[in-house]
């Protein structure tokens, strides 16, 4: 069985994120979004939070069957070791996406050179959608249903403005 891992933070998921599932979905037999708890960009939702968000909006999905949601500690390497997986998915978005996105493929290759990252380029009308940005127009109160679904800008301005 060929198992795939995406990670992320996922604070809040988006459409581009909704897109890069359903098309890594197509590609192998399971995949395992990965939501990341320990790193540095301070997520506005918990680990616990956005766990049970994405298993929300994957329901909609053809192969939503074929997906699992966990979440995970410490390095993405030893995660993907430990589910006994071959593959990281990673989208991009732009240049700058890749220049990052390729450093961390040379630091896990270092760290074990048997896993293989895949990378799948955003759709065209995703290829701009960032979170940082959509959780900057909801905090300055505009409208994020072009990203997000209605129920995670409900919950993002919820969060945001305290309601």
């Amino acid at each position: 069985m060929k198992i795939a891992i995406y990670p992320g933070t996922f604070d809040p998921i988006t459409y581009g994120h909704l897109d890069i599932i359903k098309r890594a979905s197509e590609l192998f037999d399971h995949l395992i979004i990965g939501v990341a708890i320990d790193n540095n960009k301070n997520p506005l939702f918990s680990a616990d939070e956005r766990v049970e968000i994405i298993k929300k909006e994957i329901i909609l999905l053809k192969n939503f069957k074929k997906i699992s949601v966990e979440k995970f500690d410490g390095l993405l390497i030893d995660f993907v070791q430990n589910k006994s997986s071959k593959v990281i998915v990673r989208g991009l978005r732009a240049v700058s996406d890749f220049e990052y996105e390729f450093q961390m493929f040379a630091m896990n290759s270092r760290l074990d050179n048997s896993i293989q990252t895949i990378f799948l380029p955003a759709s065209e009308n995703h290829h701009f959608i960032a979170s940082k940005l959509v959780k900057e127009i909801a905090r300055l109160k505009g409208d994020i249903t072009n990203f997000v679904s209605l129920d995670i800008a409900q919950k993002l301005y919820n969060k945001i403005h305290g309601l």
